[in-house]
């Protein structure tokens, strides 16, 4: 069959792809539709590559087609080949290389803060203008950052993972409902990076300091003390207390991840997702769930061993116990005494003239003789108490209890009364009143 309209062999599949489409029009052309009808009826319609992916013409896009078609056969719908290049053809090869040399001194500056200093160093002429979107097509396709701030594409993106466990801890909290109330509550689930093993969760009614180093204390009690603890930016994550006792009292490394950076806290992503479906979505309005935090964290423990002796799809199948059982030796503290000290943090406070330090609206006494000064006060994180060195020895602080004060007898000296070195004195008045009221007998009983 000798068809003279049949496309020949060497053309490109981008062509024929718009061949056919032309086709279309020129079908409903011939039919007696106007061209301009049909062009527009073709363009609403579905298309697709040859690979299956879909494609939307425009009637401007057909039109070009129609009148290329027209004056080169089906050889003018190819797409004409562009010579791509690295840098830029119409900026000059001085300029190009002060730009990449400028951007790796100073990634934030600015695309017209960069021509600027280009000028003011005699690279290029003060009167020649340079359009500065040719300068930042140049810096793109260079890989040069062009914003003020790094996106994630121009960070860095790699992957990582530690390779022992306890070498670093993924910590992160899973907001939820419960109950026929559904009240909220928060869980926060301690997660081992190289074994996925799940060490601890707790749950809490918000995402709090004092939630975040109860459950790392269980957790240390638990499994041993971590090398590094890897947290987002939540509110209690990035307090005072959180960082004395991670890095002073437990002596690990803090890290805390960027925001929208999958790739650094993509684990507890996907561990949260599966949390989510396997567990917390059945507590939201469940009449027969305890809203109560003590048994939501029963209900999360037990959730927590059953998907530690479940295969894991990035351990090539083994369960994150059988990883964590095959790890390296755990480092626990010397006892709990041990454990206890490292929970506890030291601020400066100034104690007011009548022996009183105020910290978070509730009131101290402290110990006689540090009253107007700044003393060091130790505070447990935990339980709340209060300690002061005095005299070579450490003070707990107890509350001050006004109402105890006031019928409480007084064990020290008053002010206003002479002290046991002074004597009594002769005041004036005295001596007056023995000369004028002197009594009527000497010391021997005679007048």
């Amino acid at each position: 069959m000798n068809d003279q309209h049949r496309p020949p062999p060497t053309i490109s599949p981008e062509a024929l792809l718009r061949y056919s489409v032309l086709a279309q029009v020129e079908t409903l052309v011939l039919s007696g539709s106007p061209p301009s009808v049909a062009v527009r009826e073709v363009a609403g319609r579905q298309h697709a590559y040859p690979d299956g992916r879909p494609v939307q013409m425009s009637v401007r896009t057909l039109q070009r087609w129609r009148t290329a078609y027209a004056t080169g056969d089906i050889e003018a719908l190819a797409p004409k080949s562009r010579k791509r290049t690295e840098t830029s053809v119409a900026l000059s090869e001085a300029l190009v290389a002060f730009l990449r040399a400028e951007k790796q001194r100073d990634p934030r500056a600015s695309v017209p803060e960069l021509l600027r200093r280009a000028k003011a160093r005699g690279i290029i002429a003060a009167d020649l203008p340079i359009d500065r979107t040719t300068a930042w097509r140049a810096c793109r396709r260079m890989g040069l950052p062009t914003r003020a701030r790094p996106s994630k594409r121009e960070g860095d993106m790699r992957r990582w993972r530690y390779p022992h466990r306890m070498q670093c801890v993924l910590v992160d909290g899973k907001h939820f409902r419960a109950g026929a109330s559904r009240l909220r509550r928060v869980a926060l689930f301690f997660l081992d990076d190289a074994t996925r093993y799940g060490l601890d969760v707790l749950v809490g009614t918000a995402e709090s300091t004092e939630l975040f180093l109860h459950g790392l204390y269980d957790m240390v009690t638990k499994q041993g003390l971590p090398d590094l603890l890897y947290l987002d930016r939540g509110p209690g994550f990035i307090s005072n207390d959180t960082l004395a006792v991670v890095q002073g009292g437990l002596g690990a490394w803090l890290i805390h991840g960027k925001a929208r950076y999958p790739q650094g806290h993509g684990a507890l992503e996907r561990f949260n997702r599966t949390a989510g479906d396997q567990l917390l979505r059945s507590l939201d309005g469940a009449v027969e769930v305890d809203p109560d935090c003590h048994a939501l964290t029963l209900r999360a423990r037990h959730f927590l061993e059953r998907y530690n002796d479940t295969p894991h799809e990035t351990l090539a199948g083994d369960p994150p116990r059988q990883r964590w059982e095959a790890g390296r030796p755990l480092r626990f503290p010397e006892d709990h005494a041990d454990l206890y000290r490292r929970f506890v943090v030291r601020e400066p406070r100034k104690v007011s003239a009548d022996h009183v330090i105020k910290v978070d609206g509730r009131l101290w006494e402290a110990p006689r003789g540090l009253g107007d000064t700044w003393v060091e006060v130790t505070r447990h994180v935990l339980d709340g108490r209060f300690w002061v060195l005095h005299e070579g020895r450490m003070v707990e602080l107890a509350e001050l209890d006004p109402h105890a004060n006031a019928t409480e007898p007084r064990s020290y000296i008053g002010d206003d009364q002479p002290l046991s070195s002074e004597g009594i004195p002769t005041t004036a008045a005295r001596l007056a009143f023995d000369h004028d009221l002197r009594p009527l007998v000497d010391s021997e009983g005679g007048f």
